[in-house]
């Protein structure tokens, strides 16, 4: 019972239609009701065209025409049908979306380019139903053409729509029942009725309403019979074949067809860039290479004016060229339109049309299509979302850092600066750096110097933590750039970046690496180093003014402890003042020298070799360079002066491993090997290679006559041992191997022997015994 209640209510109801009602759209001179309306199963947008036979049962017979023409008439021009069911009290037809021509022209808001291009489809589809389907439209006007989505013109009105082989066809016996269809009738049927139409041309009927609609499109309306044949407002190169379309005899009027072939004639009024456009957007993927780029430049000049329909290219062209890039070869000039037309696209559009084909083309190996990808990045990275781009579309992007083609290196370095605020932070400083490392060390220059450039303008989305560190071994290799534009662009970075290195660092590490661009061969170097200097020389001094005086303990809190130091008196000088400071140091403990002369420690009597040579010259004269020792002249072992020294490998920049890891740059000594040109350390002379040279003959050392100060500094050793107390840090002496005792040289006079002729002569060796060049160092 239940069952049987259900049946009858979905029945009273109407019947079953797999599409739901929207709001209704207002229709002029139609017993037809319009409505939007989407489809059930996926929500696509269509329109609905509904007939209630209660409320019109004369006009039946002229809506199941309709349906009937409508599934049965295939042609691109006519409006298309999605599904339709038809009882005795109601009809349905689900069409495409549609909207009435008239909301436009009554408002005229078309231009006279998107007038013709519309007239144009019209007189095509009226072509083929009079000359393909010998059949005649019969109810041509502007209430029965609609615009599609994409702004095509398409015929609708079908209710007496007849074949001229039909000897029952509905236009004879129904024509007069079509609302308001006495304005637009030729002289020929007021007069003598529809059967006429039997008589005439088979195109008579159409060419003439075609004339009509002509005049209403162009002029907003059409008022009646009186405008019939005027030509106001129409183009001037359509009037004279407008007019031969409204002759009064029928068999003098201009078919439509032929009206169509004179327009499309060079030069004629349906010679527009607009209608060969959309005539050659269908078949471009057939084109031969030279006519698809002449289509194409053509598309793009039409693109870059106003006077073209927007939603025609949106719904129209879109359409075909994506086709056309991904699988017809439309290439590089082809995708650059379609991001031209996505700009006018909405969000969801976008998405659906535009995200799907970007991610599958970045896949794509030609070289061309990914150079203009990437140029055309700004204009399509507002529309993808951060998980596309980090998932979808950089691990494709990334391949190009490493693409043999330089041009393809080149301009996915230039992308990064676009694509960065979509990665994450692991992606930037992980496998971005890694990728930059190496084109940092490219060998086209200019990718080495867009690659300076792009990590000066992604700095701030480094990671903090390895950011200076990176930055510095970057900037550090691009000064030393052989072309002279990476080097002002590491300068200019330099600059720009200059807040993000700690003081202590733009102090260490920052200003050494600058300093030898201050001497550039190039004077657009030098001139940028200055600026760069001047900056970070300001950032130091104003953290230099914000640290305190010392960090030393004053003398107050430390004279219970330690004896104080007395510093000499200064002498005029820079000489004097060094050796009043080295002199006065040792005579504060002229006290405590008490006792006889003794041997060093290892049982022999001094040398005058073993004289400390960094003993400054008494009375501010020069030391004369000391006398090379013979080959029998104990050697000392070199004292360590606390400097630091480079190792002077000439292959030091090319074996630095600066693509691998930016953040392994060593942060101490190491970070010179980075900046400055290398200092050369003299090797050292082994202890056993100096008891192998004391076996030999000795000869006796010339002091120049200068005081003997080793006697007295081995009384003060025997005077410590003694005492047995602690002597200051500087004179205490330092644990070495215990030298071979060798033969005591006597002290000689001035004129003493020369040394051997044949012999190489050796530097003097500095004493090991005290820590005087720790006090200049």
């Amino acid at each position: 019972m239940d069952f049987l209640k259900s049946a009858v209510a979905s029945i009273a109801k109407g019947p079953a239609f797999p599409y739901s009602f929207g709001d209704r759209v207002d229709l002029e001179q139609s017993a037809w009701t319009l409505h939007n309306g989407t489809k059930r199963e996926d929500g696509s947008k269509c329109s609905i065209f509904s007939f209630d036979a209660n409320a019109n049962r004369s006009g039946l017979p002229l809506a199941k025409n309709a349906v009937r023409k409508l599934r049965t008439l295939r042609h691109p021009g006519v409006v298309k049908v999605l599904d339709a069911v038809e009882t005795d009290q109601l009809i349905y037809i689900a069409t495409e979306r549609i909207a009435p021509l008239t909301w436009s022209t009554k408002r005229k808001a078309l231009s006279e380019e998107s007038l013709k291009w519309g007239l144009h489809n019209v007189a095509k589809t009226l072509k083929f139903i009079n000359d393909e389907a010998t059949s005649v439209h019969g109810n041509i006007r502007a209430s029965s053409i609609y615009t599609t989505e994409s702004g095509e013109w398409k015929i609708g009105g079908l209710d007496i729509l007849s074949s001229m082989k039909e000897d029952d066809a509905i236009m004879f016996s129904h024509g007069s029942l079509v609302p308001d269809i006495g304005r637009y009738t030729p002289p020929e049927i007021a007069s003598g009725g529809w059967d006429s139409v039997r008589k005439n041309p088979t195109h008579a009927v159409d060419s003439f309403q075609y004339g009509i609609l002509i005049s209403e499109v162009f002029n907003g309306g059409f008022s009646g019979t009186d405008q019939v044949g005027s030509t106001k407002n129409v183009p001037a190169k359509m009037q004279t074949s407008y007019k031969r379309l409204t002759h009064a005899v029928p068999k003098m009027r201009l078919s439509v067809g032929h009206f169509l072939e004179q327009g499309t004639r060079s030069g004629s009024f349906f010679d527009t860039s607009l209608i060969q456009l959309s005539d050659g957007i269908e078949n471009l993927g057939l084109k031969s290479e030279a006519e698809k780029d002449t289509f194409l430049t053509e598309l793009e000049r039409v693109a870059e004016s106003d006077d073209f329909p927007e939603d025609f290219f949106k719904v129209k062209v879109l359409p075909e060229l994506l086709k056309a890039v991904e699988f017809g070869g439309g290439g590089p000039k082809s995708f650059g339109l379609v991001m031209r037309i996505s700009t006018k696209l909405s969000e969801e559009e976008y998405e659906a049309q535009i995200t799907p084909v970007i991610v599958r083309l970045f896949a794509s190996p030609d070289r061309a299509l990914r150079v203009c990808l990437l140029d055309n990045l700004p204009l399509m990275i507002d529309h993808l979302n951060q998980k596309t781009v980090t998932d979808k579309i950089f691990p494709q992007m990334v391949t190009g850092f490493g693409d043999l083609a330089p041009v393809v290196r080149e301009q996915t370095v230039k992308a990064v600066l676009t694509i960065v605020p979509k990665l994450s932070d692991r992606v930037i400083n992980g496998e971005l750096l890694r990728h930059l490392a190496k084109t940092a060390n490219d060998e086209q220059p200019g990718i080495r110097t867009n690659t300076t450039i792009c990590l000066g303008k992604i700095a701030r989305n480094l990671g903090t933590s390895s950011r200076a560190k990176v930055l510095s071994a970057a900037f550090s290799r691009s000064l030393r750039d052989p072309f002279v534009h990476g080097r002002n662009a590491a300068l200019m970075a330099l600059a720009a970046t200059a807040e993000l290195f700690p003081e202590d660092e733009c102090a260490t590490k920052m200003l050494p690496a600058i300093c030898p661009s201050l001497v550039d061969k190039e004077k657009i170097i030098r001139d940028q180093a200055n600026k760069t200097m001047n900056i970070y020389l300001e950032r130091v001094r104003k953290y230099g003014q914000s640290l305190p005086e010392t960090v030393l303990p004053s003398p107050e809190t430390g004279a219970g402890s330690q004896p104080s130091t007395r510093m000499g008196t200064p002498q005029p000088g820079a000489s004097g003042q060094w050796m009043g400071w080295a002199v006065s140091s040792f005579t504060n403990k002229l006290s405590s020298a008490k006792g006889q002369i003794q041997p060093n420690g290892d049982g022999t009597a001094p040398s005058p070799l073993e004289r400390s040579n960094s003993t400054p010259p008494a009375n501010g004269i020069p030391a004369r360079p000391a006398p090379q020792p013979a080959p029998s002249a104990p050697v000392v072992p070199q004292v360590s002066s606390g400097l630091r020294h480079v190792s002077n490998s000439a292959s030091a920049a090319e074996e630095e491993d600066f693509g691998a890891d930016w953040g392994e740059m060593d942060e101490d000594d190491n970070a010179a090997d980075a900046w400055g040109d290398p200092i050369t350390t003299p090797p050292r002379t082994s202890t056993s290679h100096a008891s192998k040279v004391s076996s030999s003959s000795s000869i006796p050392y010339d002091d120049g006559g200068e005081p003997d100060f080793e006697g007295w500094l081995n009384a003060q050793a025997a005077a410590k041992q003694q005492s047995k107390k602690p002597l200051p840090k500087g004179l205490a002496p330092r644990k070495t191997t215990p030298k071979p005792a060798g033969p005591s040289i006597k002290k000689t006079t001035p004129s003493g022997p020369k040394a051997e002729p044949g012999k190489a002569p050796a530097p003097a060796a500095e004493e090991d015994d005290d820590d005087w060049g720790d006090a200049w160092g």
